[in-house]
């Protein structure tokens, strides 16, 4: 059916009683609106021999002028030998392609990045063209989690670096997250549990469950918790007293050894002899449900803040302090490659550190048990 295309026209159309219908412009041929039986609007441009269908755009995100400009601008490079009029492919099938060619230097930097996607975009955006994704649309995914600043710029930052993937290779004209600032400005952490909060954890954590048994090790340990939960049996060696974790699972990407502790040791020798010691439920996979497990968890404890996981990497790092021990050992037992680390002296420093990392552990140690008994 052709009829003019106006504003007005346009706002006043019609759904059908069933399937779609399409409503093309006397002005400008192949140029078109189509109407969904859910009242779905979007413009639409047909063209050459084997009549290709073109989506411009879904109303009103884009205007009527919008896509007759868009249209034109494509007819225009059709004419110039300049045809660009391939349907973009869905975000589901450009995402299949991302997972497949995108190489960061860290493999864990990818699967964050696929796990973001896959839970924040795909079920959003799956079955939609990337030319039609709008920027308001990925705006709104995103500020639905503002109230989770950290998760909001992780979000942000996966699309930009997807939607920029397929720009470069020409898959879409723009990113729509061009011009799109950061929804919240970074702010780094500074807390630091006082002792009773951490003996308030450190006894809540004792309810025999994976993720109090995770929250335990890492306040021991001071590691991260991505290497607490993939930690394998074939990663301690009880005879040497060390634990180490192999480069894949580190941030660094250099392998990582600690010294073996004793409460350490004893809540090892309760977990699982082989595979993960952090499984999750009736799987070989690790422990991931940590959202929902903390929720529980915190609910259990008094008298302490708010605090996210990480910020017990930052209390034992705090706590080594407090008891003297030097810069250098702290820093080798978190794995940091910064400060007395950096530069140069990451090329000639071999030194393992394991003597002075296994002292500082027991004055670590020490140091909770002190508080665990009130003296």
């Amino acid at each position: 059916m052709r009829v003019a295309l106006t504003d007005l026209a346009v706002k006043n159309l019609k759904p059908p009683s069933k399937g779609q219908r399409t409503y093309y412009d006397r002005a400008l041929s192949g140029f078109g609106v189509r109407v969904s039986q859910g009242g779905t609007k979007t413009f639409t441009l047909m063209h050459g021999l084997d009549r290709r269908l073109v989506t411009l755009g879904r109303y009103p995100i884009v205007s009527l002028a919008q896509a007759r400009d868009k249209a034109k601008r494509l007819l225009a490079e059709k004419v110039l030998g300049l045809d660009r009029l391939v349907p973009t492919p869905t975000f589901a099938e450009a995402f299949e392609l991302f997972t497949q060619t995108y190489s960061p230097p860290r493999n864990r930097t990818k699967q964050e990045t696929v796990r973001i996607i896959a839970k924040h975009l795909l079920p959003r955006f799956g079955s939609r063209r990337l030319g039609e994704i709008t920027t308001p649309e990925i705006a709104a995914v995103i500020d639905r989690l503002l109230s989770k600043p950290g998760a909001a710029n992780h979000v942000y930052a996966a699309a930009r670096l997807i939607f920029r993937w397929a720009w470069r290779r020409r898959m879409i004209d723009r990113s729509p997250l061009d011009g799109l600032p950061p929804p919240a400005r970074y702010v780094p952490r500074e807390r630091v549990l006082s002792d009773d909060e951490l003996r308030s954890v450190f006894r809540a954590a004792g309810d025999g469950s994976t993720f109090g048994t995770m929250i335990r090790l890492l306040i021991l340990t001071g590691q991260r918790k991505g290497q607490i939960v993939n930690l394998r049996r074939e990663h301690i060696d009880e005879k040497a007293g060390l634990i180490t974790w192999p480069p894949e699972l580190m941030k660094s990407n250099r392998r990582h050894s600690i010294p073996l502790s004793p409460m350490v040791a004893a809540i090892i020798a309760s977990l699982p002899k082989e595979g993960y010691l952090l499984p999750a439920r009736g799987r070989d996979t690790p422990f991931s449900g940590y959202s929902k497990s903390k929720e529980a968890f915190d609910r259990k404890l008094a008298g302490v803040a708010p605090y996210v996981i990480h910020d017990l990497r930052r209390t034992f790092a705090s706590g080594l302090q407090a008891l003297g021990v030097p810069i250098d050992n702290t820093e080798a037992l978190l794995a940091h490659r910064s400060g007395s680390f950096a530069g140069i002296v990451a090329v000639y420093q071999r030194h393992s550190y394991i003597p002075e990392m296994r002292s500082a552990l027991e004055k670590w140690e020490q140091r909770l048990a002190s508080l665990w008994s009130g003296t």
